[in-house]
Protein backbone atom coordinates (compact mmCIF):
# COMPACT_ATOMS: atom_id res chain seq x y z
CA UNK A 1 0.00 0.00 0.00
CA UNK A 2 1.30 3.29 -0.70
CA UNK A 3 0.97 5.94 2.09
CA UNK A 4 -0.59 8.88 0.72
CA UNK A 5 -1.01 11.39 3.64
CA UNK A 6 0.03 11.81 7.37
CA UNK A 7 -1.67 13.29 10.15
CA UNK A 8 -0.17 13.98 13.82
CA UNK A 9 -2.55 14.95 16.49
CA UNK A 10 -0.67 16.06 19.45
CA UNK A 11 -3.65 15.73 22.24
CA UNK A 12 -4.14 15.83 26.31
CA UNK A 13 -6.36 14.11 27.70
CA UNK A 14 -8.04 15.10 31.13
CA UNK A 15 -8.04 12.22 34.04
CA UNK A 16 -10.75 11.91 36.17
CA UNK A 17 -8.31 10.90 38.78
CA UNK A 18 -4.74 11.84 38.69
CA UNK A 19 -2.29 8.92 37.75
CA UNK A 20 0.21 8.67 40.57
CA UNK A 21 3.22 6.19 39.74
CA UNK A 22 7.21 5.84 41.23
CA UNK A 23 8.04 8.58 38.90
CA UNK A 24 5.48 11.30 39.31
CA UNK A 25 2.11 12.21 38.84
CA UNK A 26 -0.50 12.61 35.75
CA UNK A 27 -3.31 14.81 35.64
CA UNK A 28 -3.77 14.61 32.19
CA UNK A 29 -2.50 11.77 29.53
CA UNK A 30 -0.94 13.07 26.72
CA UNK A 31 -0.86 11.13 23.71
CA UNK A 32 -0.16 11.03 19.84
CA UNK A 33 -2.57 9.72 17.14
CA UNK A 34 -1.50 9.14 13.46
CA UNK A 35 -3.74 9.00 10.58
CA UNK A 36 -2.38 7.34 7.60
CA UNK A 37 -4.38 7.47 4.62
CA UNK A 38 -4.28 5.19 1.31
CA UNK A 39 -6.01 5.97 -1.48
CA UNK A 40 -9.70 5.79 0.01
CA UNK A 41 -8.95 3.96 3.41
CA UNK A 42 -7.75 5.17 6.35
CA UNK A 43 -6.09 3.78 9.55
CA UNK A 44 -5.34 5.49 12.87
CA UNK A 45 -2.24 4.42 15.22
CA UNK A 46 -2.44 6.10 18.69
CA UNK A 47 0.90 6.09 20.79
CA UNK A 48 1.03 7.58 24.36
CA UNK A 49 4.34 8.37 26.24
CA UNK A 50 2.69 10.53 28.73
CA UNK A 51 4.04 14.16 29.10
CA UNK A 52 7.30 14.31 30.12
CA UNK A 53 10.16 11.88 29.87
CA UNK A 54 9.79 10.41 33.15
CA UNK A 55 8.11 6.70 32.43
CA UNK A 56 10.86 6.39 29.42
CA UNK A 57 13.19 9.02 27.74
CA UNK A 58 10.67 9.44 25.56
CA UNK A 59 7.55 12.58 25.64
CA UNK A 60 4.76 13.32 23.89
CA UNK A 61 5.90 16.54 22.64
CA UNK A 62 9.06 15.05 21.25
CA UNK A 63 7.40 11.90 20.05
CA UNK A 64 5.08 14.67 17.68
CA UNK A 65 8.24 16.23 16.77
CA UNK A 66 10.21 13.31 15.84
CA UNK A 67 7.68 11.64 13.78
CA UNK A 68 7.08 15.05 11.94
CA UNK A 69 10.50 15.80 10.98
CA UNK A 70 11.72 12.56 10.60
CA UNK A 71 9.79 9.72 10.41
CA UNK A 72 6.67 10.71 8.44
CA UNK A 73 9.00 12.18 5.74
CA UNK A 74 11.13 8.57 5.49
CA UNK A 75 8.14 6.70 4.45
CA UNK A 76 5.62 9.51 3.02
CA UNK A 77 4.83 8.53 -0.81
CA UNK A 78 6.50 5.05 0.04
CA UNK A 79 4.99 1.53 -0.86
CA UNK A 80 4.81 -0.35 2.55
CA UNK A 81 3.57 -3.97 2.69
CA UNK A 82 4.19 -5.06 6.01
CA UNK A 83 4.65 -4.12 8.89
CA UNK A 84 8.36 -5.35 8.81
CA UNK A 85 8.79 -3.40 6.03
CA UNK A 86 7.86 -0.31 7.51
CA UNK A 87 10.58 -0.88 10.48
CA UNK A 88 13.18 -1.34 8.17
CA UNK A 89 12.21 1.94 6.98
CA UNK A 90 12.45 3.37 10.56
CA UNK A 91 15.54 1.53 10.97
CA UNK A 92 17.94 4.55 10.22
CA UNK A 93 16.78 6.62 13.43
CA UNK A 94 17.83 4.90 16.71
CA UNK A 95 15.29 4.42 19.82
CA UNK A 96 12.48 6.51 19.56
CA UNK A 97 10.22 3.50 19.74
CA UNK A 98 7.04 5.30 20.84
CA UNK A 99 7.66 7.60 17.54
CA UNK A 100 7.80 4.70 15.45
CA UNK A 101 4.56 3.26 17.43
CA UNK A 102 2.34 6.20 16.25
CA UNK A 103 3.01 5.20 12.40
CA UNK A 104 3.25 1.04 13.00
CA UNK A 105 0.13 0.96 14.58
CA UNK A 106 -1.40 3.28 11.92
CA UNK A 107 0.15 1.16 8.96
CA UNK A 108 -1.70 -1.83 11.13
CA UNK A 109 -4.94 -0.50 11.38
CA UNK A 110 -4.81 0.42 7.77
CA UNK A 111 -3.83 -2.90 7.16
CA UNK A 112 -6.83 -4.68 8.64
CA UNK A 113 -9.19 -2.28 6.65
CA UNK A 114 -7.40 -2.42 3.36
CA UNK A 115 -7.95 -6.45 3.07
CA UNK A 116 -11.18 -6.49 5.31
CA UNK A 117 -9.11 -8.51 7.90
CA UNK A 118 -9.82 -8.12 11.86
CA UNK A 119 -6.72 -6.92 13.80
CA UNK A 120 -6.10 -9.24 16.00
CA UNK A 121 -6.26 -12.02 13.39
CA UNK A 122 -4.49 -9.97 11.30
CA UNK A 123 -2.05 -10.83 14.01
CA UNK A 124 -1.89 -14.37 14.17
CA UNK A 125 -4.58 -14.54 17.04
CA UNK A 126 -7.29 -17.43 17.04
CA UNK A 127 -8.98 -15.99 20.48
CA UNK A 128 -11.69 -13.23 20.33
CA UNK A 129 -11.51 -12.59 24.30
CA UNK A 130 -8.65 -12.21 27.33
CA UNK A 131 -9.22 -11.63 31.00
CA UNK A 132 -8.31 -7.89 32.43
CA UNK A 133 -7.12 -6.94 35.50
CA UNK A 134 -7.34 -3.86 37.84
CA UNK A 135 -4.68 -1.41 38.42
CA UNK A 136 -4.45 1.10 41.42
CA UNK A 137 -2.13 3.95 41.67
CA UNK A 138 -0.93 5.76 44.74
CA UNK A 139 -3.55 7.29 46.71
CA UNK A 140 -3.70 10.02 49.51
CA UNK A 141 -4.39 6.97 52.43
CA UNK A 142 -4.26 3.37 52.67
CA UNK A 143 -7.66 2.81 53.58
CA UNK A 144 -8.94 4.23 50.32
CA UNK A 145 -6.88 1.81 47.94
CA UNK A 146 -8.18 -0.86 50.68
CA UNK A 147 -11.75 0.62 49.63
CA UNK A 148 -11.35 -0.01 45.74
CA UNK A 149 -9.36 -3.20 46.01
CA UNK A 150 -12.47 -4.48 47.64
CA UNK A 151 -14.94 -3.44 45.03
CA UNK A 152 -12.41 -4.88 42.56
CA UNK A 153 -12.15 -8.07 44.47
CA UNK A 154 -16.59 -7.60 44.19
CA UNK A 155 -16.11 -7.70 40.75
CA UNK A 156 -14.08 -11.08 40.49
CA UNK A 157 -11.56 -9.49 38.72
CA UNK A 158 -8.57 -12.48 38.30
CA UNK A 159 -5.69 -10.11 39.23
CA UNK A 160 -4.56 -7.06 40.90
CA UNK A 161 -1.44 -4.53 40.13
CA UNK A 162 -0.82 -2.14 42.78
CA UNK A 163 1.57 1.21 41.69
CA UNK A 164 4.62 0.76 44.74
CA UNK A 165 7.13 3.31 45.35
CA UNK A 166 8.86 4.69 47.95
CA UNK A 167 6.50 5.94 51.15
CA UNK A 168 3.98 3.45 49.68
CA UNK A 169 5.86 0.04 49.80
CA UNK A 170 5.53 -2.40 52.74
CA UNK A 171 3.25 -1.03 55.04
CA UNK A 172 0.82 -0.20 51.99
CA UNK A 173 0.99 -3.90 50.67
CA UNK A 174 0.69 -5.67 54.62
CA UNK A 175 -2.42 -3.58 54.51
CA UNK A 176 -3.67 -5.28 51.35
CA UNK A 177 -2.45 -8.39 51.77
CA UNK A 178 -3.94 -8.69 55.70
CA UNK A 179 -7.65 -7.59 54.14
CA UNK A 180 -7.46 -9.76 51.19
CA UNK A 181 -5.11 -12.70 52.00
CA UNK A 182 -6.11 -15.01 49.06
CA UNK A 183 -6.64 -13.10 45.96
CA UNK A 184 -3.92 -12.37 42.80
CA UNK A 185 -1.68 -8.99 43.25
CA UNK A 186 1.60 -8.12 41.59
CA UNK A 187 3.26 -4.68 42.47
CA UNK A 188 4.43 -2.11 40.02
CA UNK A 189 7.71 0.17 41.11
CA UNK A 190 8.36 1.70 37.81
CA UNK A 191 11.82 1.08 38.38
CA UNK A 192 12.00 3.02 41.07
CA UNK A 193 14.67 1.40 43.23
CA UNK A 194 17.89 -0.14 42.56
CA UNK A 195 19.88 -3.57 43.58
CA UNK A 196 20.98 -1.87 46.79
CA UNK A 197 17.38 -2.30 48.00
CA UNK A 198 17.38 -6.41 47.59
CA UNK A 199 16.74 -6.76 51.15
CA UNK A 200 13.37 -4.93 50.37
CA UNK A 201 12.77 -7.37 47.80
CA UNK A 202 13.71 -10.19 49.74
CA UNK A 203 10.98 -9.24 52.71
CA UNK A 204 8.39 -9.08 49.29
CA UNK A 205 8.77 -12.59 49.56
CA UNK A 206 6.50 -13.18 52.17
CA UNK A 207 3.22 -11.78 50.20
CA UNK A 208 2.90 -14.37 47.96
CA UNK A 209 3.05 -12.07 44.92
CA UNK A 210 2.14 -13.24 41.62
CA UNK A 211 5.40 -11.01 40.31
CA UNK A 212 6.90 -7.73 40.80
CA UNK A 213 6.87 -5.41 37.55
CA UNK A 214 9.94 -3.31 36.85
CA UNK A 215 11.51 -3.17 40.46
CA UNK A 216 15.11 -1.68 38.92
CA UNK A 217 15.94 0.91 36.47
CA UNK A 218 14.48 1.30 33.49
CA UNK A 219 16.83 0.53 31.15
CA UNK A 220 18.58 -2.35 33.25
CA UNK A 221 18.90 -6.16 31.90
CA UNK A 222 21.57 -7.07 34.56
CA UNK A 223 20.97 -6.06 38.04
CA UNK A 224 17.82 -7.76 37.49
CA UNK A 225 19.35 -11.01 36.59
CA UNK A 226 21.25 -10.42 39.85
CA UNK A 227 17.79 -9.64 41.79
CA UNK A 228 16.02 -12.53 40.72
CA UNK A 229 18.79 -14.71 41.78
CA UNK A 230 17.99 -13.22 45.28
CA UNK A 231 13.98 -13.44 45.62
CA UNK A 232 11.34 -16.03 45.05
CA UNK A 233 8.94 -13.92 43.29
CA UNK A 234 9.22 -13.43 39.99
CA UNK A 235 10.40 -10.47 38.12
CA UNK A 236 8.51 -8.88 35.05
CA UNK A 237 10.18 -6.53 33.12
CA UNK A 238 8.43 -3.61 31.66
CA UNK A 239 10.36 -0.48 30.54
CA UNK A 240 13.38 -2.28 30.01
CA UNK A 241 12.30 -4.26 26.71
CA UNK A 242 11.95 -1.27 24.03
CA UNK A 243 12.73 -3.99 21.35
CA UNK A 244 12.99 -7.26 20.42
CA UNK A 245 16.95 -7.24 20.63
CA UNK A 246 16.26 -6.20 24.13
CA UNK A 247 14.16 -9.26 24.84
CA UNK A 248 16.54 -11.40 23.50
CA UNK A 249 19.21 -10.34 25.82
CA UNK A 250 16.57 -10.19 28.69
CA UNK A 251 15.53 -14.52 28.21
CA UNK A 252 20.05 -14.88 27.60
CA UNK A 253 20.48 -13.78 30.95
CA UNK A 254 17.41 -14.96 32.77
CA UNK A 255 16.48 -11.21 34.05
CA UNK A 256 12.88 -12.03 34.27
CA UNK A 257 10.27 -15.09 34.09
CA UNK A 258 7.20 -12.33 33.04
CA UNK A 259 7.39 -9.53 30.24
CA UNK A 260 4.96 -6.92 29.75
CA UNK A 261 4.41 -5.90 26.21
CA UNK A 262 2.92 -2.17 25.90
CA UNK A 263 2.68 -1.71 21.52
CA UNK A 264 3.93 2.15 22.32
CA UNK A 265 7.15 1.09 24.62
CA UNK A 266 8.64 -1.90 22.14
CA UNK A 267 7.77 0.40 18.76
CA UNK A 268 4.47 -0.95 18.09
CA UNK A 269 2.63 -3.96 17.26
CA UNK A 270 5.17 -5.33 14.50
CA UNK A 271 7.93 -5.62 17.35
CA UNK A 272 5.29 -6.63 19.82
CA UNK A 273 4.76 -9.64 18.00
CA UNK A 274 8.39 -10.45 17.56
CA UNK A 275 8.98 -10.04 21.58
CA UNK A 276 5.68 -12.21 22.03
CA UNK A 277 6.87 -14.98 19.84
CA UNK A 278 10.63 -14.74 20.75
CA UNK A 279 9.29 -15.56 24.45
CA UNK A 280 6.78 -18.24 24.00
CA UNK A 281 9.82 -20.20 22.77
CA UNK A 282 11.75 -19.31 25.48
CA UNK A 283 8.82 -20.22 27.94
CA UNK A 284 8.52 -16.94 29.28
CA UNK A 285 4.58 -16.18 29.40
CA UNK A 286 3.68 -12.45 28.45
CA UNK A 287 1.00 -10.06 29.08
CA UNK A 288 -0.36 -6.51 27.40
CA UNK A 289 0.24 -3.32 29.23
CA UNK A 290 -1.36 -0.05 28.45
CA UNK A 291 -0.69 3.36 28.93
CA UNK A 292 -4.38 4.71 29.28
CA UNK A 293 -4.56 5.45 25.96
CA UNK A 294 -8.28 6.35 24.32
CA UNK A 295 -10.16 3.55 22.77
CA UNK A 296 -8.11 4.27 19.80
CA UNK A 297 -5.00 2.67 21.04
CA UNK A 298 -6.25 0.57 23.51
CA UNK A 299 -8.16 -1.48 20.60
CA UNK A 300 -4.43 -2.58 19.38
CA UNK A 301 -3.47 -3.66 22.98
CA UNK A 302 -6.58 -5.38 22.86
CA UNK A 303 -6.06 -6.99 19.42
CA UNK A 304 -2.28 -8.00 20.81
CA UNK A 305 -3.76 -9.31 23.58
CA UNK A 306 -5.75 -12.38 22.07
CA UNK A 307 -2.48 -13.79 21.01
CA UNK A 308 -1.59 -17.50 22.44
CA UNK A 309 1.20 -16.42 24.75
CA UNK A 310 -0.61 -13.98 26.61
CA UNK A 311 -1.58 -16.02 29.39
CA UNK A 312 -1.51 -13.26 32.25
CA UNK A 313 -4.71 -11.22 32.43
CA UNK A 314 -4.13 -7.84 30.44
CA UNK A 315 -4.42 -4.20 31.39
CA UNK A 316 -6.80 -3.01 29.00
CA UNK A 317 -9.29 -0.59 30.89
CA UNK A 318 -13.08 0.26 30.52
CA UNK A 319 -12.97 4.06 29.50
CA UNK A 320 -15.24 5.38 31.87
CA UNK A 321 -12.90 4.23 34.76
CA UNK A 322 -10.14 7.19 33.72
CA UNK A 323 -11.93 9.95 31.40
CA UNK A 324 -15.23 11.54 31.76
CA UNK A 325 -15.72 11.90 27.89
CA UNK A 326 -13.55 9.11 25.63
CA UNK A 327 -11.62 10.52 22.73
CA UNK A 328 -12.97 7.82 20.14
CA UNK A 329 -15.63 7.37 18.59
CA UNK A 330 -16.99 4.44 20.83
CA UNK A 331 -15.67 3.67 23.71
CA UNK A 332 -13.88 0.84 25.09
CA UNK A 333 -16.33 -1.52 27.58
CA UNK A 334 -15.59 -4.60 29.43
CA UNK A 335 -17.98 -7.74 29.93
CA UNK A 336 -18.36 -10.98 31.82
CA UNK A 337 -16.94 -13.69 30.13
CA UNK A 338 -18.68 -17.59 31.37
CA UNK A 339 -16.30 -17.82 33.99
CA UNK A 340 -18.01 -14.18 35.48
CA UNK A 341 -14.55 -12.76 35.27
CA UNK A 342 -14.45 -8.96 33.43
CA UNK A 343 -12.89 -9.41 30.39
CA UNK A 344 -12.76 -7.58 27.24
CA UNK A 345 -13.43 -8.94 23.34
CA UNK A 346 -11.46 -7.77 20.21
CA UNK A 347 -12.91 -5.07 18.21
CA UNK A 348 -14.41 -6.46 14.63
CA UNK A 349 -13.98 -2.46 14.16
CA UNK A 350 -11.52 -0.43 15.22
CA UNK A 351 -12.50 2.55 16.68
CA UNK A 352 -11.41 6.43 15.21
CA UNK A 353 -11.09 8.98 17.06
CA UNK A 354 -14.59 11.59 17.17
CA UNK A 355 -13.00 14.79 15.42
CA UNK A 356 -15.08 17.37 17.74
CA UNK A 357 -13.35 15.82 20.62
CA UNK A 358 -10.66 15.38 19.02
CA UNK A 359 -10.02 18.81 18.12
CA UNK A 360 -11.11 20.47 20.81
CA UNK A 361 -8.24 18.02 22.76
CA UNK A 362 -5.50 19.24 20.32
CA UNK A 363 -2.12 20.60 21.24
CA UNK A 364 -0.56 20.88 17.84
CA UNK A 365 -1.15 19.24 14.82
CA UNK A 366 0.70 18.38 11.52
CA UNK A 367 -0.03 17.35 7.96
CA UNK A 368 2.66 15.41 5.47
CA UNK A 369 1.73 14.65 2.28
CA UNK A 370 3.02 13.08 -1.03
Amino acid sequence: MKIERIELFHVAMPLIYPWRTAYGEDAAIHSVLCRLVSGSVEGWGESTPLAAPCYSPEWAGGVFHTVSEWLAPAVIGQEIDSGQALQEKLSLYKGNSFAKAALDNAWWSLHSRMTNVPLHRALGATRNEVPVGADFGVMDHVDELIEVVGSAVAENFPRIKLKFRPGWDIPMLKAVRSSFPDETFHIDCNSGYRIKDASLFQAIDEFQLAMIEQPLQHDDITDHARLQEMIKTPICLDETITHPYRAQQAVELKSCQYVNIKPGRVGGLTNAVRIHDLCQQAGIPCWVGGMLESATGASHCTALAMLDNFTYPADIFPSEKYYHEELAEFPLSLFDSEEGVPSVKAFENLPDPNFKRLESLTIQKKVIKS
